[in-house]
């Protein structure tokens, strides 16, 4: 039993303690740390795993458990071990080094300028685009795929309907996210389409159904049976 007792306000008292020591408090009265929880579910889903799949698991999987089980590790140990690899240790690192350099205060304006910049994710502005430029990140995909993805989707999740969208009716899509897309096509109001399944909205799913779509207008007509 995992649940978190009062999950908003212990999810803003963990985002605020970077040493990692604050308790969680669970509905069933333990207390434990985020780093103690997210082990829980590691060793759920080790379990899982080799219950499951034995000695046939995937390549990807081990990977995957590996990865996660090494980051729950050094977190316990010092989370600064891993300012090469975790989002929020690099950026903690970053600003630590302009304090000390520069003598500022936590409340300083700079240090909010440097939050914001950090995040800003054109190559030639962003800080983290620096680091990755000095070999201070550690990154997982070389430059020349993502360049690649933008234009060519992966085509067996929904990506890939979302991605074609972009691609065949730019001028309509007024936004795009992981669960929807959603549509300007001259109506009073925008259309929303949803796209909560991962595995629907792959080539196999919807080629056909873009192909004979040659407008947005068209093709939100077809989905909602106009």
């Amino acid at each position: 039993e995992l649940r978190i007792a009062e999950p908003v306000r212990e999810l803003r008292a963990v985002s605020h303690d970077p040493s990692l020591r604050h308790r969680v408090k669970l509905a069933d009265g333990r207390a434990m740390t985020a780093v103690e929880v997210q082990r829980e579910y590691w060793d759920r889903a080790r379990k899982y795993v080799d219950d499951r799949y034995g000695a046939d698991l995937d390549a990807q999987t081990e990977q995957v458990l590996g990865e996660w089980d090494s980051v729950l590790t050094r977190l316990a140990e010092d989370p600064m071990q891993l300012a090469g690899e975790l989002d929020w240790v690099a950026k903690l690192r970053l600003l630590q080094g302009f304090r000390e350099r520069d003598g500022l205060d936590w409340s300083a304006p700079r240090l909010h300028a440097v939050d914001l910049q950090y995040a800003d994710v054109r190559p030639d502005r962003g800080l983290y685009h620096r680091l990755v430029g000095r070999g201070s990140m550690r990154t997982l995909v070389e430059p020349d795929s993502v360049a690649e993805a933008v234009s060519h989707p992966p085509v067996d999740t929904r990506a890939f309907f979302r991605g074609e969208c972009l691609r065949r009716y730019p001028e309509s899509v007024a936004a795009a996210s992981w669960d929807s897309v959603i549509f300007d096509v001259g109506q009073q109001s925008l259309v929303r389409v949803p796209t909560l399944e991962p595995l629907r909205g792959s080539r196999a799913h919807v080629l056909e159904l873009l192909d004979r779509c040659p407008t947005a207008r068209s093709l939100v007509d077809e989905l909602l049976g106009r």
